[in-house]
């Protein structure tokens, strides 16, 4: 599951001491796992072997350089979201034919440069967006190469703020809507239509949703082509696989595989993945140091130096993270405290309740599976500098992103002199 372990009473990463490295780079610090990364990266393309899909690995997930670059140089693609994130694609050398764009709101500027690198193609959320995709294509005198989202009113049983295939969602195209965009095909003369999309969700522990979504898209397929003589070379079916965090148990990628690819059998589309969480979440840790104990009649608090601005999840969805001590005590007392941070908000929880080992000011803990939207989700809320992020390799570490300073905090600002 992930590479995160107690040999003794210290907890490492792969072959490394994490206190070693928190030495080096002080805290908050997030710590990945090449070997995490890469291992789940090979899980879904050993599963999906049969079929040679294409693996687009979900950036907005963890958009480090280095995990990026890993992950490529594993066979993965990349699936983005934003000029931003085309560029990092860029930067790490990612070839075009193997990055889908996604998201609701793309600008003019992120169309044509995603049309100008020659990205495999768009998945289009909406009529208006296809439309400024065919004006543009046309301008540039290019054919854009065009993934239909359709929205298949589907419950994935998960978060609602991470529920997507529903009919009230932001995301994607309703069914009828779809079938009057692709009846009216001609009159897109820059747009390939060569793919359909659908994402339901993420954090998804059964297979279920799924196989009633691709059910609905494939009877959809049949009958776009069949009605307007469509040609769909290419069947994305996002991500959405779970992680766990507690307790949870998700289907595996062999599983999930398992129950999917009969329903594919004998078609000739590719199909394409997004995974992001499944590939990064149980990747990192978040190691915070413990600033102070305060003990008042309701609670113990932990007040540690790590933040809802470094660590948003807790406070956005009522996530789990488990908290480990960078040094493990069997024999020390237990205690139940809401591990807290210095922020000024009162949301400002990053575990509530949590029977720990008694702890003292000065020690390290971690936050476990904290890989994916950790740090893409960080702020300077507070005017607080974002974390450091570091990359370990079997017993190697370095650090991939420096932490930032309180200069890094005014870049960009002035002050006008009428002031």
């Amino acid at each position: 599951m992930h590479d995160f372990r107690y040999e003794g009473n210290e907890l490492y990463c792969e072959n490394v001491k994490v206190a070693d490295i928190v030495k080096k780079t002080g805290t908050p610090a997030y710590i990945y796992s090449y070997k995490t990364f890469t291992d789940h990266i090979t899980k879904i393309q050993k599963a999906f072997a049969s079929v040679k899909p294409l693996i687009c690995y979900s950036m907005k997930a963890n958009s480090n350089l280095a995990i990026l670059k890993a992950v490529i140089k594993k066979g993965a693609g990349l699936d983005i979201v934003s000029g931003g994130e085309l560029a990092r694609a860029k930067r790490v050398g990612c070839a075009p034919e193997k990055i889908v764009f996604a998201g609701v709101g793309k600008s003019p500027e992120e169309i044509e440069a995603a049309l100008a690198y020659g990205i495999l193609f768009f998945n289009v959320e909406s009529a208006p967006e296809l439309d400024l995709i065919n004006a543009i294509a046309r301008k540039m005198k290019k054919t854009a190469r065009v993934s239909l989202r359709v929205n298949p009113d589907v419950d994935a049983h998960t978060h609602h703020h991470i529920t997507t295939g529903k009919a009230e969602s932001k995301f994607g195209i309703d069914m009828e809507t779809a079938r009057g965009i692709l009846a009216r095909n001609k009159q897109y003369a820059n747009i390939s239509f060569c793919a359909i999309h659908v994402h339901i969700g993420s954090q998804i522990l059964s297979p279920e949703p799924f196989f009633l979504a691709f059910k609905k898209v494939l009877k959809f397929v049949d009958q776009v082509e069949k009605s307007y003589k469509l040609k769909i070379d290419y069947l994305n079916l996002g991500g959405g696989l779970g992680a766990v965090y507690r307790d949870e148990k998700p289907q595996t990628a062999e599983q999930y595989a398992k129950k999917i690819l009969p329903l594919f059998k004998g078609r000739k589309f590719r199909l394409v993945f997004e995974p992001g969480r499944f590939v990064s979440a149980n990747g990192g840790i978040l190691v915070g140091k413990v600033l102070y104990i305060k003990q008042t009649n309701v609670k113990n608090f932990a007040i540690v130096d790590t933040a809802m601005n470094d660590l948003i999840r807790p406070t956005l969805y009522d996530a789990h993270h488990e908290v480990l001590p960078l040094k493990a005590n069997a024999k020390a007392k237990k205690w139940v405290y809401d591990v807290v941070g210095p922020v000024c908000e009162s949301g400002d929880v990053l575990a509530r309740d949590r029977y720990l080992q008694e702890l003292s000011e000065g020690e390290y803990v971690a936050f476990m599976t904290s890989g994916a939207y950790g740090f893409v989700m960080a702020s300077n809320y507070n005017s607080r500098p974002r974390p450091c992020e570091v990359l370990v390799k079997g017993n190697k570490f370095e650090i991939v992103r420096k932490r930032e300073t309180f200069e890094s905090l005014f870049t960009g600002e002035t002050i006008p002199a009428f002031v």
